[in-house]
Order: C-alpha cells, then sequence, then structure tokens
C-alpha cells in the first residue's frame, strides 16, 4: 500500500471561483489547448491534430473539466473509464507554486506573500546595495517586472561584460537571479541566491529562483540546473507526517525545493518532463510499502505555459500521457494514485503569469465506492493520502 502523487505543474482546467479577482476569469488551461488542436491551430512539427491523450481522458480528464468548466473539452471525451476523477479549488492566497503545493500537502497559505511593485526599478535600494556588498557583486541588471526568457536575451551580453547578474521578478512572490553558469559560475549564482533568501526573509518573498544559462553572443538558453530557495512551509505537511511517521519518502524535480527541503526523504533530479518521468519510474521500483511519492513535471509551467506555446504546451500533455502507459502497469493493486496539478498557466491567456485555476483530481485506487466532486480545497489531497497511508491526517483537508 502506497501513495503516488503526480503534479502536472500548471495545467488548470477552469476559471476557480475567485479567478475575478486575480483577472483571470474565463482561463482554462486544458480547455484552451484542447479547443485550439481542434482547430488545426496547434499543429507542428512534433504533433498535428486534436489532443490525443487517452490515458488521462480514461483516468477522467475530461470528466474533471466538465465538473470545474461546463464541458469536456474536445478529444477528452472517452468511453472507457477507470478510476475516480474530480476537481479542486484552491483557497490559499495567491496563484504561485509554493501556494498550490504547499496545500496539494495539507497546508494552505492563509496569510499575504510579499510582492514588488510594477515599478522600474522595483526593488528597494536598501536590498540591493546590502546584496551586493555581501555577495560582492559589481552591482546588478534588469531590476523590473519581466520574461526569464526575454530578458537574458536582452541583457545576456551585458551581463558577461559587466558580472553583474540579471535580478528580475514577476507577479510571482519571487525574487529570480539568472547568470551564466561558465562566466559567472554556478557555484556563485547559488551563493548569492543563499545571500538574497536571508536577505528577503523580512519581506515575505516566497522564492528565490537561481536561473542558470549558458551560451554566448545573444543565444542564450536557460539550464536544467535551476534552484528553488523557498521558505518552509508554516505547518506539518503530508511529507512531514509520512517522515515522522517512518515511511519511505521519494520527492522528484523540484518538490526538494518548494518544502525548502524539509521531510522530502530521497530526492531525485531529471532533466525535463522526461528525465523527471524517468525518476519517477526509478522512485516507484524504490518505493517502499507504505511509503509516498511526490513528483512535479515543470516544462508544462516553464517551457510552455509561461511562453505562451500553444503547440508546445499540447505535445507535452501528449508526451506525459504516454509515459503514463509505462506507470500504469506498474501500480501495485493497493496502490493510491492522483494524478493533479497546482495553478494553471493558460497559454492562450494575455501575459506570461500563472492563471488563477481549478486542478484536475484523477484518482486510480483507494476507496473506490467514494466519488470525488468538486473539492473546496486542494488540501484533500493530503487528507486522503493520509488516510490511505494511515498516517496522522494534516490540519486542513477532508479524505475523499
Amino acid at each position: 500500500m502506497r501513495a503516488i502523487v503526480l503534479v502536472m505543474d500548471s495545467v488548470g482546467i477552469g476559471s476557480a471561483p475567485d479567478a475575478a479577482v486575480y483577472g483571470d476569469a474565463g482561463a482554462n488551461t486544458v480547455a484552451h489547448i484542447a479547443e485550439a488542436c481542434a482547430r488545426r491551430e496547434a499543429d507542428g512539427p512534433a504533433r498535428v491534430g486534436p489532443l490525443h491523450v487517452p490515458n488521462l481522458a480514461m483516468l477522467g480528464l475530461g470528466e474533471a473539466c466538465r465538473l470545474a468548466g461546463g464541458d469536456v473539452p474536445p478529444g477528452l471525451e472517452t468511453t472507457r473509464k477507470e478510476g475516480r476523477c474530480g476537481c479542486a479549488a484552491e483557497i490559499s492566497r495567491g496563484k504561485d507554486t509554493p501556494s498550490g503545493h504547499w496545500e496539494l500537502a495539507g497546508v494552505p497559505v492563509t496569510f499575504d506573500w510579499g510582492y514588488f511593485p510594477r515599478t522600474v526599478p522595483c526593488f528597494p535600494d536598501d536590498l540591493i546595495v546590502q546584496l551586493c556588498t555581501r555577495a560582492n557583486l559589481p552591482g546588478i541588471l534588469c531590476n523590473f517586472h519581466a520574461s526569464g526568457t526575454e530578458i537574458i536575451e536582452r541583457l545576456g551580453d551585458e551581463h558577461v561584460r559587466s558580472g553583474k547578474p540579471i535580478c528580475y521578478t514577476s507577479a510571482d512572490s519571487v525574487f529570480q537571479i539568472a547568470a551564466h553558469e561558465q562566466e559567472f559560475g554556478l557555484d556563485r549564482l547559488y551563493a548569492v541566491c543563499a545571500v538574497a533568501r536571508e536577505l528577503l526573509d523580512p519581506l515575505n518573498i516566497g522564492r528565490v529562483i537561481a536561473r542558470p544559462f549558458t551560451g554566448e553572443r545573444s543565444q542564450y538558453a536557460r539550464t536544467h540546473n535551476r534552484r528553488d530557495y523557498s521558505v518552509p512551509p508554516p505547518g506539518r505537511t503530508i511529507l512531514d507526517l509520512a517522515t515522522e511517521a517512518g515511511r519511505d519518502v521519494v520527492t522528484v524535480g523540484k518538490i526538494g525545493d518548494i518544502f525548502a527541503h524539509r521531510g522530502t526523504g530521497r530526492i531525485l533530479k531529471g532533466d525535463g518532463n522526461e528525465g523527471l518521468f524517468d525518476c519517477t519510474l526509478e522512485g516507484l521500483d524504490t518505493l517502499e510499502e507504505g511509503g509516498f511519492l511526490f513528483a512535479n513535471f515543470i516544462d508544462f509551467d516553464s517551457i510552455y505555459g509561461h511562453r505562451r506555446d500553444v503547440g508546445g504546451y499540447a505535445t507535452a500533455l501528449e508526451t506525459f500521457d504516454h509515459r503514463l502507459g509505462e506507470l500504469l502497469p506498474r501500480l501495485k493493486q493497493d496502490d493510491l494514485l492522483i494524478i493533479t496539478a497546482d495553478h494553471g498557466c493558460d497559454p492562450t491567456w494575455s501575459g506570461t503569469d500563472h492563471t488563477r485555476e481549478q486542478v484536475p483530481v484523477l484518482v486510480l485506487g483507494g476507496d473506490r465506492s467514494r466519488e470525488i466532486g468538486s473539492r473546496a480545497s486542494f488540501a484533500d489531497v493530503a487528507a486522503s493520502i493520509a488516510r490511505h497511508l494511515d498516517i496522522p491526517e494534516p490540519a486542513s483537508g477532508r479524505a475523499f
């Protein structure tokens, strides 16, 4: 009896009840991608035609979309059904990665994160002075809200010439630092981020993110050596509870960073969704009885959602679905599999930020007599894992 949670980062399925507060009323990541595919607007070298995700459809993704948004998106209709499905709304404030993951783990964010204003510059002068002094920097570049891929293309050459890291933010509670892996140094970038993390604690900034890149002469590309420096969750998560109960815990991808490496057990890292799926299969094959595996698949969000790449996002969904065909036969009869998400990032939406959406809750195993339906909180996922593994339940959430 084991529990496995796969987080398809940013795969939202329809506006959350409070989406209008965030300017996201009408956002629907999966439906808008599926509709674009049906109109042949997402065709490309890697894919053609309607969205084809038979495993996710079989697990109830189409029905989950109907519960959240009112309709089954084109390509997700199916007569073959396994497991149970539902949707969940977020009660945490914000629409960022830590809030979504912490709530999935049983600890909703009930406080307001700190954010940086949409001004130029956006960071407080004394913060930058302290960062440059303590990290021995000649200064910083950018200092405003920016798209990560665009800003390294724009300022990469100046960064290499000057030795100044590129510091920027977004609509999330985040301080991002981009630097060249060779010219600036990866270890040095991590050290600068550690200093920034300490300086930003009083401002209640959720994450400092190291954004390394390589290349030369305006031809730069971010690498998978990203590292997140998060504040720890304010309560005991399902990871803490499983660890305290002596269970085997395996975390895949950036889960370790998101939870400040608290209760995160054996951490497996991979290069993109394909590498992360390889790590997930490796972790599942070695996961002990009574153990918990928690995996994040980042490419949906970081490569396709934020870059508003509809065709790329569709291809990523289809590739993930294909890999599910390798995972499902590895499950034991008494395992619990939950496939979900942490927020939306509708690639058809304006801007490049996350979108406030409901998420799918696709369940295979567990108490098959109980329906999932529409859940009031992501924390119901953690409560259900605890019930399945017979460990203490988190303070928030209602088991399904």
